[in-house]
């Protein structure tokens, strides 16, 4: 193994994401892969003080291209110190949310188009997925699952906006299938577990 496997969870808040890849955690480490977990934005201390400002439900006042900029300066820091590095050495990175987030929730839910994909393509430096798990859940639903006392900015948005935001996500499926999987996240934990292995197993021949 000289590069590692870049695996990365994108969909609703709500849709599941971290059950399934604690559970793709341990069947990575048993194909032989030192498994790397991480989040976004977040995943070193640089980034985990950027997440704190962006996610602050009392930023309400923060223009969107701010919003579009912080992302990008967070996950720059992140590709930087922890991704690139684990990849280098071989190791299964497996990242709650990634590149695809900020296209849809900054480029269509916040309508600043292209210019997000253009800021982020710089600030992953080359750095892609081999594969990405698109947990598809209804965004009503998905919302739904979280406490409203524990919904960050984000989630206090309109459904409207997450609405957008969804038909985003379906929208990059369709463009990208060879890398983004869409999976019916409103199944059993076992069945879509399942389906994600047969699909890494795929990828590693």
């Amino acid at each position: 193994m000289n590069r590692g496997l870049f695996i990365t969870f994108e969909g609703p808040d709500g849709s599941g994401k971290t059950t399934q890849i604690e559970r793709l955690r341990s069947f990575v480490e048993k194909k032989g892969y030192d498994a790397v977990l991480t989040r976004e934005p977040g995943g070193t201390a640089i980034s985990e003080k950027i997440r704190e400002i962006i996610l602050d439900r009392n930023n309400t006042e923060m223009d969107p291209m701010t919003e579009a900029l912080l992302y990008a300066a967070s996950r720059a820091q992140h590709v930087a110190q922890v991704i690139k590095p684990a990849l280098e050495s071989g190791r299964a990175v497996i990242c709650d949310r990634f590149i695809d987030s900020s296209i849809v929730y900054q480029g269509f839910g916040r309508k600043l188009g292209d210019c997000v994909r253009i800021i982020n393509e710089y600030a992953v430096g080359g750095c892609f997925p081999d594969i990405t798990f698109l947990l598809k859940v209804d965004p009503e639903i998905g919302k739904g699952r979280i406490r409203p006392d524990a919904q960050d900015r984000l989630d206090m948005e309109k459904l409207e906006y997450h609405r957008a935001v969804y038909q985003a996500y379906e929208e990059l499926e369709k463009n990208d299938p060879d890398r983004i999987i869409g999976i019916d996240a409103s199944r059993g934990i076992d069945e879509i577990s399942n389906e994600i292995k047969s699909h890494i197993e795929r990828i590693l021949g």
